[in-house]
């Protein structure tokens, strides 16, 4: 892939509506610890980072709407170093704790948020390296 400085470095970038852009970059900031890379007008767009990783923030406009309270129509799934802090850290601003940090059999340690928007996030911990054939799943095509 081109590098692009206007766009996230990553190769799957989910974007995901807000009812005010601002507002949420500043709690993703503070609440999941994001960092905003590009702002794109006073509140249309934003990109924000976090490792490797990367969100697109977007307004509401034409189709685009945040998510309606109790669906749950898509979930991102985060990688971070310390599970439990990150919720408690989630949890001080005011982040919707849907399950608490819990291991699982495929060695991550996982808890599940809910935003201000209703989008919700899984965090993810790991703690081991496990085969896919060792808690049921099927390994198809290996990663390099």
């Amino acid at each position: 892939m081109r590098r692009n400085r206007s766009i996230p470095a990553a190769a799957v970038v989910p974007v995901l509506v807000y009812p005010d852009v601002r507002e949420a970059v500043a709690w993703l900031e503070a609440a999941f610890g994001f960092v905003e890379h590009v702002q794109i007008g006073d509140d249309h767009r934003s990109q924000l980072g976090y490792g490797d990783g990367a969100v697109i923030v977007g307004d509401v406009r034409r189709e685009r709407r945040p998510p309606r309270p109790g669906e749950e129509t898509h979930s991102v799934l985060v990688r971070v170093g310390d599970a439990h802090a990150h919720c408690e850290r989630a949890r001080a601003q005011g982040a919707k704790i849907l399950m608490e940090p819990t291991d699982f059999e495929y060695g991550e340690r996982q808890y599940e948020a809910e935003d201000p928007a209703g989008h919700r996030w899984t965090f993810s911990e790991t703690l081991r390296d496990v085969a896919p054939e060792e808690w049921g799943g099927q390994t198809r095509a290996p990663r390099g």
